[in-house]
């Protein structure tokens, strides 16, 4: 039962009910700004959860992550604004679109490896960038609004903000299920094997470039799912949506709550997104202090919240 009653879990836990009764209390005071920022926090959680899957268990740092936000965020756009708005068509294109470019940089990249894999992944997430935003009928720069959200023929009522904001967090405590059996199976242990010795684990006869090939593609359609939630939240999807800066925000927010592990992402999007949130009505640049603060984490706690908690277990 000890060994239960650690920080790392209490901490998750109470996380964890902190995110189910947030529709709650934003319903107690009559202000629905809660919701509507934890909905946000939600779906990037998902993203960096995403992120976390090839950069903390497979060692693969990628700097276009955010390109899959973009590219889910756009299919459920451009089909929106083509008249087909059920959700049963919608999702899944932008879930299957979203792995076939995972899958097209992902085999172009990985044939690379250190600054190399980091600058291509890089150059690829800005060509989509560049390529959104020279979309005309799709609102170039100025983005695209939606007129509707996803239907789902009555099922499922996401124009709703608390049915949605549930979707969103069974969605993310799913990927992170999903991430826990991956990183537990045959698969997902050779994964962290290719991380810790990539020229031994061919040796021995893994052909490694498919298993990273294979865990890129998942990552991908995890984080164009984030994109297709984070469309239907707010509504509207724009270019900026897959900038460079924003896989940066992605990055930092695994780093920031633990790399290669499995609620570390969560807890860094969470602390992330709400020091963003509560800096942004003090300073117009809140990036002086978080950058400081990234600094401080990387110099003393080298895995992020999550060793400190960890840390904290072994005192």
């Amino acid at each position: 039962m000890s060994r239960l009653l650690t920080p790392r879990n209490l901490v998750a836990a109470a996380l964890l009910a902190v995110l189910v009764l947030i529709p709650v209390y934003s319903l107690a005071i009559g202000n629905m700004f809660p919701l509507n920022l934890f909905t946000r926090v939600v779906i990037l959680a998902l993203g960096a959860v995403s992120l976390n899957l090839i950069l903390g268990y497979g060692g693969m740092v990628s700097f276009g992550h955010a390109a899959y936000l973009g590219i889910g965020g756009y299919a459920i756009g451009i089909l929106a604004k083509e008249g087909i708005v059920t959700g049963f068509v919608q999702w899944p294109v932008a879930l299957a679109v979203s792995a076939l470019f995972a899958l097209i940089i992902g085999a172009i990249s990985l044939r690379t490896r250190g600054v190399y894999f980091i600058m291509i992944t890089l150059a690829m997430s800005q060509m989509i960038y560049y390529v959104a935003a020279a979309l005309d009928r799709y609102g170039a720069d100025d983005g695209l609004t939606l007129a509707r959200r996803s239907q789902f023929g009555g099922l499922i009522n996401i124009s709703n903000k608390i049915v949605f904001y549930y979707l969103c967090l069974a969605l993310l405590l799913g990927g992170i299920y999903l991430v826990w059996r991956i990183i537990n199976a045959r698969f997902g242990l050779a994964i962290q094997g290719i991380r810790s010795n990539e020229r031994r684990m061919r040796a021995v006869g893994f052909p490694t470039y498919r298993y990273k090939l294979t865990c890129f593609v998942i990552a991908g359609t995890m984080c164009g799912l984030a994109g297709a939630l984070l469309a239907n939240h707010t509504d509207f999807v724009s270019p900026a949506m897959m900038h460079w800066t924003r896989s940066g925000d992605l990055i930092v927010m695994v780093v920031f709550g633990g790399m290669g592990t499995l609620f570390g992402p969560v807890i860094g999007a969470v602390t992330f997104l709400l020091l963003e949130e509560a800096l942004s009505r003090f300073t117009e640049y809140p990036n002086l202090v978080l950058g400081p603060l990234l600094l401080l984490v990387a110099l003393f706690a080298r895995g992020g919240i999550d060793g400190l908690l960890s840390g904290w277990r072994r005192d």
